[in-house]
């Protein structure tokens, strides 16, 4: 698939945001006053900026609004309809954090559990679909929740939960590219079952259908060699998992947290560019493209 930035970026930071704004809504950490503010600030930022940055990709970016229609089909639309309860639940819970020194538990609580579901339902876009085998399975939704879940503890200032999630996500991220590497031969799907055309005899490319590109070639594929691919694997692992991890045994001061998250970011970004750059959508088949 097509690593579109504003793509990347929006599930890298809004999955942050999210992940942040579900660590919060536990009450962790248990801040008040200019605290909580700084704090759902930042959570708000990531999270609604990450949503303004996926509609750069849309054709029709004033049709937006249309996803919440479609919400009993539609992942997407489940979606919008969770980031809007997570963000209004949030905002009311942040009121009280910082203006009333109160904290509204079962708002938080309901908060927190709309904040994963956004997560999920991003995830879940892309886990649906049969098209994309790299991303048609369970692993898919559990990348992006610890990746989330260890992002969060890791702005949120947990170092002791924020070294085991991001190792958990660590490990979950290589389970998913070495199961995904599977996953498009394990789904069947063959140049002859593309074309439909394995009944008349064996199938291979002999000419491109057509002489330029179009949009199916410009979107759904995408290919990155296989070298590339593992020395990428290799800095995203460092960085998003290893650099952290080491950064947050040291002896904790703030130059030292500000660098762990930079550094997961970074390689949560790279992870990310690889989830797009590595998916075979199977219409790459028809093209001799795989």
């Amino acid at each position: 698939m097509h690593p579109a930035p504003s793509v990347i970026f929006f599930s890298v930071f809004s999955g942050l945001g999210f992940g942040l704004l579900a660590w919060l809504g536990l009450g962790i950490p248990a801040v008040t006053g200019f605290s909580a503010f700084a704090f759902f600030t930042i959570a708000y930022l990531l999270a609604v900026g990450g949503l303004i940055s996926s509609t750069f990709h849309l054709g029709h970016p004033e049709r937006a609004l249309k996803a919440f229609t479609q919400w009993r089909s539609s992942w997407l639309s489940r979606e919008a309809w969770c980031a809007v309860a997570a963000l209004v639940l949030m905002g009311i819970y942040g009121l009280g954090l910082v203006f009333f020194d109160s904290r509204w538990t079962l708002v938080g609580l309901l908060g927190a559990l709309f904040s994963l579901g956004t997560v999920f339902t991003t995830s879940m876009i892309y886990a649906q679909l049969k098209t994309v085998p790299r991303w048609h399975m369970p692993l898919t939704p559990l990348n992006f929740l610890s990746l989330s879940l260890a992002g969060g503890a890791l702005l949120a200032g947990q170092v002791q939960s924020a070294v085991v999630l991001i190792l958990i996500a660590a490990c979950l991220q290589i389970a998913t590219w070495l199961i995904g590497d599977k996953r498009l031969a394990q789904s069947g799907t063959t140049m002859a079952s593309a074309t439909q055309l394995g009944d008349v005899g064996t199938v291979r490319a002999f000419e491109p259908p057509h002489t330029g590109t179009n949009y199916l070639l410009r979107e759904f594929v995408h290919v990155i060699g296989r070298k590339h691919a593992s020395k990428l694997r290799i800095i995203a692992l460092i960085l998003m998992g290893i650099l952290p991890i080491v950064l947050l045994l040291l002896p904790f001061n703030h130059i030292i947290a500000v660098i762990a998250v930079l550094a997961h970011v970074a390689g949560v970004l790279t992870a990310r560019w690889l989830f797009f750059a590595q998916a075979e959508h199977v219409v790459g088949l028809y093209y001799g493209k795989r």
